[in-house]
């Protein structure tokens, strides 16, 4: 079979095939600690999943708008407005399933052969994959340890030239789990506003995972709003990763193409889970400050645990549910120590080079796993180097 030359350009996602070989050695009788998969280890809510049984019994069954229904784009754009204090026309909304969509229909929708993309290094791998893969130049802009994972708005500036199509923006950060704080926010809008063609996608899919301060939008700075695709969904907040279901905020002439493009892929999101959502917004939040509240106590337990280990060094996160620890001067580079861990110490991690070029000297360990496993998985580690 010949393949289509664009494949060449496609990446992946790391973590689900460190997740395929650690499942492996389980199925082999090898105790695994799973710390490779960004999800949350929490049930979703009772009441998101009563309202969809209660929308299955009610027949919610068949096709609907490849936007989203009406009532969840209604509930999406009070939610936004709520938040980040912008106001949302239902119609600036696109409901997908999960929040991946956002990020290939967008570019797919706005990035033509050869433009050129500034993304976030180490980032979330698909913003990488998917610019390569439309014929886009993907230019990284990277992260810095020293600045708590933020980038010097000097480098930014530097990076931009007449190509630059679109610039990705990401708080609370995966892999990093730090944030772009409103002050530094602020001096990328004041970079950006000199040049108006330039798009933003900011994805924040992490912003109620915030362990110190509030989020911070580009959107609330006057003049962005016509220019940023929010990227949003449920999964993390609210432990929902397998419903499937995220959305992209957008003026209403992108959001007409974005539902085109769902018209032509996916038809539309699954009813159900739209109804789940609906309930996840408007009812009861205390689930969400458990979460939270859990995932603070197990980051300080991690990190301390990290910086325990000889040659780690890891700075707290700000947000999500990552730790980002420096493993350079353990001698092993970043591929070779996550897969060192994994074989030897039964412990599941990342390299960091599966979040780009400028993750080498890094791992990162999701700390969304009982506070018991992420210690003895600190135990098993430091027995092996």
């Amino acid at each position: 079979m010949i393949y289509a030359d664009r494949m060449s350009n496609l990446g992946t996602e790391t973590a689900f095939e460190v997740l395929a070989k650690a499942r492996k050695l389980e199925a082999e009788g090898k105790s695994i600690i799973h710390l490779e998969i960004g999800e949350p280890d929490f049930p979703t809510p009772e009441n998101i999943c009563e309202a969809a049984i209660a929308s299955i019994r009610a027949g919610d069954t068949h096709y609907t708008p490849s936007a989203g229904i009406p009532e969840m784009r209604n509930c999406i754009a009070k939610y936004i407005n709520k938040t980040r204090g912008i106001e949302v026309h239902p119609d600036e909304v696109v409901m997908t399933p999960g929040a991946k969509p956002i990020m290939f229909f967008t570019i797919l929708a706005l990035v033509n052969e050869g433009d050129e993309v500034i993304y976030p290094n180490p980032g979330f791998p698909i913003y990488e994959s998917m610019i390569n893969f439309v014929g886009g130049k993907a230019i990284p802009l990277q992260l810095k340890e020293e600045m708590g994972f933020a980038f010097d708005v000097e480098d930014l500036k530097k990076l931009i030239t007449p190509k630059t199509k679109m610039v990705i923006i990401n708080t609370p950060q995966n892999p990093t789990g730090g944030i772009l704080t409103e002050s530094e926010i602020r001096q990328i809008a004041d970079v950006l506003k000199d040049h108006p063609d330039i798009i933003i996608l900011s994805d924040e899919i992490y912003s109620r995972l915030i362990f110190k301060g509030d989020h911070f939008s580009i959107t609330q700075i006057p003049g962005f709003k016509e220019r940023t695709i929010i990227l949003d969904g449920f999964s993390k907040t609210y432990a929902m990763t397998g419903w499937r279901a995220g959305y992209g905020v957008m003026n209403i002439d992108l959001a007409a193409k974005i539902s085109k493009l769902m018209t032509n892929s996916n038809s539309c999101t699954n009813t159900v889970v739209q109804k789940a959502c609906i309930e996840a917004y408007e009812g009861p939040q205390d689930s969400v400050e458990k979460m939270k509240e859990e995932f603070m106590i197990r980051r300080d337990i991690i990190v301390e645990g990290l910086n325990s280990i000889k040659g780690f060094s890891c700075i707290v996160p700000n947000g999500a549910f990552y730790a980002f620890p420096n493993i350079s001067k353990t001698g092993y580079t970043s591929k070779k120590l996550s897969d060192h861990i994994l074989y030897n110490g039964g412990v599941a991690s990342l390299a960091g080079t599966a979040f780009g070029a400028f993750g080498e000297g890094y791992l990162r360990f999701s700390y969304a796993n009982s506070r018991e496993n992420i210690q003895e998985a600190i135990k098993r580690i430091k027995e092996i180097i």
